[in-house]
């Protein structure tokens, strides 16, 4: 039984406070991003549950495509992190307890171990490009939020994880829900993109459908994902080490 999401479970219902104006609900829709459950927040407006799209990515409008892998596979945006081979550095937050320290390490090394063209490391001091932060509330039912996707080429600035919703001191499930915002940071959709019950249960539902198609990575089958480290729903205490097809996926981009 799911009893979390990786990202987030939506409010069923929004106050008209936090709902997007008219404009902005076409331009989330032009980026090929659902619709449903829109939260304005501080920093800008949260769709599918985690991902926030701040204003400049909003006023851009970049196109985007879908990587695809099968029907119900792993998919991208088009903003990738560019200049490879190159090494992102992630720091973590002080207020966490103190299972988030190996747990960090255990999902910068989770990508590390992938052999890709990004490298991750972390540091104590100074602005890391992936920052961890701390955060007491983010919403009912909400695990972390990432930063966006990446712009100019860089990721997105890190992301925020809710020690109190996540509720455990499991390091892998953890590592999972730090490594499933990583991969937002670095341009990773959910792999359930075309059917969020696949992995959240409740009514079927599509995240929103691409302006440009969908690119299908050879070699990968065609059936659903079990197992991806980017679904869009996580139980409590699940871990979800790459699969051969995320790998698959994270080396044709990375």
């Amino acid at each position: 039984m799911l009893a979390f999401s990786s990202c987030s479970k939506e409010k069923e219902s929004t106050p008209q406070s936090e709902t997007a104006n008219t404009e902005v609900m076409g331009q989330i829709k032009a980026l090929g991003f659902s619709t449903d459950n829109v939260r304005k927040v501080a920093g800008g407006y949260v769709v599918e549950g985690d991902m926030l799209l701040t204003p400049e990515l909003l006023a851009s409008a970049p196109g985007y495509s879908t990587l695809r892998v099968g029907s119900e596979e792993q998919y991208r945006t088009t903003n990738l992190v560019t200049g490879l081979p190159r090494t992102l550095t992630v720091s973590l937050a002080s207020g966490f307890p103190a299972a988030y320290g190996p747990a960090i390490d255990e999902a910068i090394a989770r990508y590390n171990n992938a052999n890709l063209q990004l490298h991750l490391t972390r540091i104590t001091t100074g602005t890391a490009d992936l920052p961890v932060k701390y955060s007491a509330d983010l919403g009912p039912g909400v695990l972390g939020q990432s930063g966006g996707f990446p712009s100019g080429g860089n990721p997105a600035p890190g992301f925020t994880l809710v020690p109190s919703v996540i509720n455990s001191t499991n390091t892998n499930y953890i590592a999972t829900i730090m490594a499933h915002e990583m991969g937002h940071c670095i341009g990773m959709r959910h792999t359930d993109y075309y059917n969020r019950q696949y992995s959240c249960g409740g009514r079927k539902s599509n995240e929103g459908a691409s302006t440009v198609g969908a690119i299908l990575i050879p070699g990968t089958p065609s059936t659903a994902e079990p197992n991806s480290w980017m679904l869009a729903c996580v139980g409590n205490g699940v871990d979800r080490p790459f699969t051969a097809n995320d790998l698959t996926a994270l080396n044709y981009i990375y």
